[in-house]
């Protein structure tokens, strides 16, 4: 019987999603009769893992120190095998202006986009990013802190009177902000999961009862539909499911990942982000895919912890 840690809740914003995930992986390892232990990640955590010396950890956590490259890094000083992607792919996916530099330069399609920095703020002020923001990019945006995950911070803009407010907002959650173009089509999600060769789930198309997918919408049941398979062409789904493999391999990633698309009116899919850890409860997007797959959440988290032993 392998012993298996499972690392949830942390200090990150997204404590109470990681703490669902959390549990929800520490019943299926029991339920395929692993021996699983849980570990709300402290100050103590290397502690704990010295105590008791796990085969495998399953990293539920997200956020800041879950999915950011740290405790990836300390699982690899202290030796023992995790799931998902290592210390530099989870940096770079966690931080969406890495990210989006990264995949402009490898050639794949995304949104238009602005960075805006603490420095721009302190040298130039709010007023001026906005004005640069209607320069380069128009409405409407969506103004997204650089590294929360969950939709947490997010602000989504189609006046010029709310611009200012919400980069305001948006710089509650963090020094840097990415301000994109909000395009209008089809919001899909594709999940990824292996890495010889890596294998495209089934596409989910997400649509809010609000018409914005932001945190509520995410992690209350009955706000958000996920539509399997997507209103969209056959010839468009495989377009999104080989765009999110390449971009799976380009940003590094190992083991399973999400990756986020809009896809316009003309069927072209655009990236919007990379997520290193997607989250595991009820409303989740990342099982639906596997379910729609023939793979209950019970044998993903299995195939998920075996994956992590090969690596």
């Amino acid at each position: 019987m392998r012993k298996v840690a499972v690392l949830m809740g942390g200090r990150s914003t997204e404590r109470e999603v990681s703490l669902r995930s959390g549990e929800s992986v520490y019943l299926a390892l029991l339920a395929k009769g692993y021996d699983a232990i849980k570990i709300d990640v402290n100050d103590n955590v290397v502690d704990h893992l010295k105590e008791i010396k796990p085969e495998v950890v399953f990293i539920a956590l997200h956020g800041k120190y879950g999915e950011d490259g740290t405790i990836q890094g300390l699982l690899e000083l202290l030796g023992i095998p995790f799931t998902g992607s290592g210390v530099l792919s989870s940096a770079i996916c966690m931080n969406k202006i890495y990210t989006k530099k990264i995949l402009t330069y490898e050639g794949i399609s995304t949104a238009k986009f602005r960075v805006i920095t603490t420095r721009d703020i302190r040298d130039r002020g709010i007023p001026a990013a906005a004005s640069a923001i209607m320069a380069d990019i128009g409405l409407p945006v969506v103004v997204k802190p650089a590294t929360q995950g969950s939709t947490i911070g997010i602000q989504f803009v189609k006046e010029e009177s709310r611009l200012a407010q919400a980069i305001t907002e948006a710089l509650k959650y963090d020094s840097d902000l990415l301000v994109e173009q909000m395009i209008q089509g089809v919001e899909v999600t594709a999940s990824i999961i292996g890495d010889d060769p890596p294998l495209a789930l089934p596409l989910i198309e997400i649509v809010s009862t609000t018409g914005v997918y932001d945190y509520e919408s995410k992690y209350t049941v009955g706000m958000s539909e996920h539509i399997i398979p997507p209103r969209l062409s056959e010839a468009v789904q495989q377009k999104v499911k080989d765009l999110a493999i390449r971009t799976f391999q380009t940003l590094g990633c190992q083991g399973y990942a999400r990756i986020d698309f809009m896809v316009d009116t003309a069927g072209t899919p655009y990236v919007l982000e990379a997520n290193t850890a997607p989250g595991m409860t009820s409303t989740s997007l990342f099982p639906d895919a596997a379910r729609a797959a023939g793979i209950e959440f019970p044998e993903l988290v299995e195939i998920l912890v075996e994956n992590a032993l090969k690596k």
